[in-house]
């Protein structure tokens, strides 16, 4: 439950927040008596930041210090007191020029949105891309080293995604080549599962004109894509801009470890489920969502639907805890909405 504020506190709350993510600075009172047309006293508005302290929603880093706010009182100034307008112009016509040209594929989509995001909010731009479950237009192996092979699966819309298998020994580029051929003249145009009971029926039956060493190599192929995650595949964009804030050593560890964890499916199927709890935006700021919990950061992300309106990925950006709320969550929302109209 948010406090009751009157008028007055929540003036100042604001004006506290919107000097703290203009500079990342604590602010003191003199401060925010100016950016208010000195219509207050410096004495009166130490008092009022005082009593803000007092209940959770400023801090003073030390003694002697300016206040900034807390993430209670970051959480209190996006759900009652930001005000959130319509998508800037300029913005939108960048969302749309990036994005929106004819003859891309969905991964040019993806990573263009992506890109796009992190550029005008100076933030890094994160997209959950579906995963692959449309028809498909090619597979590719490629030999690592021994034992060791890189797959490369292409859909047919131009979304790729890439595995590490291990291999069965004495593979030799001709068996790469047998098994690429076959399995891409049984995966062209169909869906995986589809194409993945025909091959093993083929297999089963002596059908498949494969050698031992082929056939084992195609059965490790199907099963590390039918053994994918439900979540899809995460792409980041823009993670040094998430640096620029940080000084201590202590918290460039903490944003390393958000991007380890970001990296694990697990932390991709709970921020794929957290879209799914609530139409549009949805903002988490700091230790409300267990991913930020030490590193300083806020995310802002919306689902984008396939054209059967079902949720299918996610878009946003990962930014610090001093991020200009009312700019970014409405160019995430718009670019969701358009994604979700090109896929």
């Amino acid at each position: 439950m948010f406090p009751e504020l009157n008028e007055r506190s929540r003036a100042i709350l604001k004006h506290v927040i919107d000097a703290y993510a203009a500079t990342g600075e604590p602010v003191g009172s003199r401060a925010v008596a100016e950016r208010m047309g000195m219509k207050l006293s410096s004495a009166t508005i130490r008092s009022v930041m005082a009593n803000l302290e007092a209940i959770g929603l400023l801090y003073s880093p030390h003694v002697s210090a300016g206040r900034m706010p807390t993430e209670a009182g970051l959480r209190f100034f996006v759900n009652g007191i930001l005000e959130i307008g319509d998508l800037a112009e300029d913005d939108r016509k960048s969302i749309e020029a990036h994005c929106a040209a004819q003859g891309k594929s969905l991964a040019d989509v993806l990573a263009r949105a992506t890109e796009t995001l992190a550029g005008l909010s100076s933030c890094a731009g994160l997209v959950l891309a579906p995963k692959i479950d449309r028809p498909l237009r090619q597979i590719e192996f490629i030999s690592l080293a021994p034992g060791r092979v890189l797959v490369i699966l292409v859909s047919e819309d131009g979304l790729v995604e890439n595995r590490v298998i291990e291999a069965p020994p004495g593979l030799d580029e001709s068996s790469l080549s047998a098994a690429a051929n076959y399995l891409n003249r049984h995966l062209a145009g169909r869906q995986l599962a589809e194409a993945q009971r025909k091959i093993e029926q083929d297999l089963l039956s002596r059908r498949a004109e494969l050698d031992e060493l082929t056939q084992k190599l195609v059965k490790a192929g199907l099963a590390v894509w039918s053994g994918q995650k439900e979540s899809g595949q995460l792409l980041i964009r823009g993670q040094a801009r998430l640096l620029e804030d940080v000084n201590a050593l202590a918290d460039v560890e903490r944003v390393r470890q958000l991007f380890e964890a970001l990296e694990t499916g697990e932390a991709m199927s709970r921020l794929l489920e957290a879209t799914r709890r609530a139409e549009g935006v949805q903002i988490f700021i700091g230790a409300e969502n267990e991913l930020f919990a030490h590193s300083g950061c806020s995310l802002i992300v919306a689902p984008y639907k396939n054209r059967q309106e079902q949720v299918i990925g996610a878009i946003g950006v990962i930014g610090p805890l001093r991020m200009n709320y009312a700019r970014i969550i409405p160019m995430v929302d718009y670019t969701a909405q358009l994604v979700g109209k090109l896929v």
